[in-house]
């Protein structure tokens, strides 16, 4: 491997009353694939931040040389300049402008003023071919799906020359088709001697691209790993995140399943604008009272709408079927009625729709049940803030206060605060949607064995999530979904990985197969 092209030296940064990055190293070489890996809350997305000049020179300590000179970079386009270019979690991409227009935004292709549309198409078409994107680049960007705009992103750095590519959980929001075609192109990129940075909780991709590691721990640099020269496991990298070995990723559990609580049956949901077309086509499932149940599914699947119309009708039209709790049917063609009837829905997406980040954690943990805080319509703050202090002990959210603003908390801790939401509406049936997305090893075994502990006091629960291990390691019974349809239902003991991705890709297979 080639000398170092990036070089930060002895980083330090701190915010009021916070020490988050503390005489932190980290060397890159030329044509390397460098993975950072650390909890939430460990530095690294800081750190990204020095290096790119989001948080510029002067407001940290330290040194970053790039090429083997010194860089004092005062804000983002400067870096760019140099040709260190990040892409962050939630990509910055208008929807309502095209492809091309995306990618030269702010780097147009203009004379005095005007843009050349004829350049601006080509350049674009010839890097969107580089990054094997197949589109055409006057195709809004609204029209694609987020695995296709990881690549527009990866065109636009490609535009400004980048020579070092930062990638921020790149394939957080991706299925296992789009995330192994990004993780195949960082290798092409790499062959072409572009340096990667990769920030990444997936522990098996970073196996996959990276040829070393650096961990992060509480603003600190824990060691870094040659993987080619001393080999990784899955196991060092937690044990270094984390300070301790994870014996058990999934808490043990001895299931005492009773009787059936939820009912869906023949559930069936159309589009909310193509109403030709079902995205629900005649799903049937239980749960029942002591028993976490997994829905597995590839991306379209139909999953989070399913859940999303059983919950209120949060989803689609002219939706039909029964939902029955406990034997009885029940209506929830609003929010409140499925909240009163003790249906809980916990969002995939926390930011846009399970909490208010501007809003103090005390307020988003009340949010759902109200009324148990409030009398004659006034909301008791005392009896609010006790609450919420509660939840911060038993839920082990990590912040100074119940006050502090939810949008500045680690991704795993805003998932508790919304967790403890629904938690203190005392639901009966709990549907957690991708629970686990986007947040580190430590936070994840925590929020397992919350849902074990919901079980165990015999709530139903139902566990939507895209990641085969996390099912197999936490649910007894899994179904699948594909195109609409439940096609399989499969007890943990006979569940594989191969044998759940077979059901999930059969199409229109018999919705009553069962393994």
């Amino acid at each position: 491997m080639a000398g170092p092209v990036l070089e930060m030296r002895s980083i330090s940064k701190s915010f009021p009353g916070v020490k988050a990055l503390s005489d932190v190293n980290l060397t890159v070489a030329a044509g390397e694939v460098h993975a950072i890996c650390g909890e939430n809350g460990a530095g690294k997305s800081t750190l990204m931040k020095v290096l790119s000049g989001v948080h510029p020179h002067g407001s940290y300590d330290g040194e970053i040389r790039f090429q083997g000179e010194p860089c004092a970079f005062g804000d983002i386009r400067a870096s760019e300049r140099r040709g260190i270019v990040i892409i962050h979690q939630e990509l910055a991409l208008i929807p309502y402008l095209s492809i091309a227009e995306n990618i030269f935004l702010g780097n147009e292709h203009a004379t005095r003023g005007f843009i050349s549309w004829h350049r601006t198409l080509t350049h674009a078409q010839a890097l969107l071919e580089r990054v094997g994107l197949p589109d055409p680049p006057q195709t809004r960007v609204a029209d694609i799906g987020v695995g296709k705009q990881q690549l527009v992103e990866i065109a636009k750095a490609l535009a400004k020359e980048v020579k070092l590519l930062i990638l921020d959980e790149p394939t957080a929001a991706l299925n296992d088709e789009d995330s192994r075609k990004l993780l195949d192109l960082i290798l092409e990129l790499k062959a072409q001697g572009i340096a990667c940075i990769i920030i990444s909780h997936k522990l098996n991709e970073i196996a996959r691209v990276a040829d070393a590691v650096t961990i992060l721990r509480d603003g600190r640099t824990i060691e870094t790993v040659s993987v080619k020269a001393e080999g990784i496991s899955e196991d060092r990298i937690i044990r270094g995140m984390v300070g301790r070995d994870l014996e058990h990723r999934y808490p043990e559990r001895t299931p005492d399943i009773g009787e059936v609580a939820l009912t869906i049956e023949d559930w069936t949901v159309l589009h909310p604008i193509d109403v030709h077309r079902k995205v629900v086509d005649g799903a049937s499932l239980t749960v029942r009272r002591g028993e976490i149940v997994g829905m597995a599914g590839l991306m379209g699947a139909g999953r989070t709408e399913l859940a999303m119309s059983v919950f209120g009708r949060s989803y689609g039209r002219r939706t039909s079927g029964r939902v029955l709790l406990d034997g009885k049917e029940i209506r929830t063609r609003t929010v409140p009625e499925a909240i009163a009837h003790g249906l809980a829905y916990v969002t995939e997406d926390r930011k846009h729709y399970g909490l208010d980040l501007a809003d103090d954690i005390r307020r988003n943990i009340s949010l759902a049940a109200l009324g148990k805080v409030s009398r004659r319509g006034w909301v008791n703050h005392h009896e609010e803030t006790r609450v919420a202090e509660r939840f911060r002990g038993t839920m082990n959210i990590k912040a100074p206060s119940v006050f502090a603003e939810t949008g500045k908390l680690s991704g795993g801790n805003q998932q508790k605060v919304v967790l403890s939401k629904w938690i203190f509406s005392e639901p009966e049936v709990l549907i957690l949607d991708e629970p686990t997305r986007g947040i580190d090893i430590g936070a994840k075994a925590e929020i397992y064995a919350v849902i074990a502990e919901l079980a165990s006091q015999g709530k139903a629960v139902l566990v939507i999530s895209s990641e085969l291990p996390e099912l197999l390691g936490l649910c007894d019974r899994i179904y699948t979904m594909a195109e609409g349809r439940v096609t399989g239902e499969t007890h943990r003991a006979d569940a594989t990985q191969e044998s759940l991705m077979r059901l999930m890709t059969v199409g229109a297979a018999t919705q009553n197969e069962q393994v």
